[in-house]
């Protein structure tokens, strides 16, 4: 729905095409412009509620013989679309900013990490601008720590300023992170300075970090996607 209360173009497509929220367009967006997600890729998507990103994910994926595997968590428990998924797509109700990281890579294939991360969390929006966008930032931290693991995030921090993820994470300074070699994030973001600073932590970490505000994303929003691609 529009900000008016009025169904929007985005809105009466997705009820159209079968997707579960308009949200399904932003993915549709990013895989056109930077084709994140292949034929075989293991796709981890964080805040996967109501689950329109795991349709466009597992529909990326190509037929169920090409192989692949979505993996949708999220603080609410998510049913697995009807519509544009198959059984390669299961979903898990957990805190993204408490579960450990080896349990998250345990549900990769073979325990062998992602391909692709999705986050497409959010904090619960208080109004207050300054609070929302730390909150978001500290969403997008941790999506993060779980791509490349705390030692490495530390490490490229530490280029910018002190901004490494809290210890309240359950990760180790040793542990990897899980995605793998030559993969790709995505982080939703709210504007805000925090953005740049996170922006400036990624640029070594992959060959190419853009920004994106998709066509799908509301006029009164100020939500922002960071795209990395190929983890170094």
């Amino acid at each position: 729905m529009s900000g008016a209360g009025t169904p929007d173009f985005f809105y009466r497509e997705a009820q159209r095409l079968g997707y579960v929220a308009r949200s399904a367009f932003k993915l549709l967006q990013m895989q056109k412009q930077y084709t994140l997600i292949s034929p075989g890729s293991t796709v981890l998507d964080l805040g996967c509620a109501p689950g329109a990103w795991l349709q466009v994910a597992c529909q990326s994926l190509g037929p169920k013989n090409n192989g692949g595997a979505v993996v949708g968590i999220d603080i609410k428990k998510v049913k697995v679309p009807s519509m544009h998924c198959d059984a390669r797509v299961q979903t898990v109700c957990a805190d993204v900013m408490n579960i450990p990281k080896d349990q998250v890579r345990a549900l990769s294939p073979k325990e062998k990490g992602f391909s692709v991360i999705l986050s497409d969390m959010c904090p619960l929006v208080s109004g207050i601008t300054t609070r929302d966008a730390a909150l978001s930032a500290e969403l997008g931290m941790r999506a993060l720590d779980l791509a490349v693991g705390k030692a490495i995030l530390s490490q490229s921090a530490d280029c910018v300023k002190e901004s490494a993820p809290s210890d309240d994470y359950n990760s180790s300074p040793g542990d990897n992170g899980i995605l793998k070699p030559g993969g790709h994030l995505v982080i939703k973001l709210l504007e805000s300075e925090d953005v740049k600073e996170i922006s400036q932590i990624c640029k070594p970490l992959f060959k190419k970090a853009s920004w994106l505000r998709p066509k799908a994303t509301r006029s009164c929003s100020r939500e922002i996607y960071l795209i990395c691609q190929g983890l170094r």
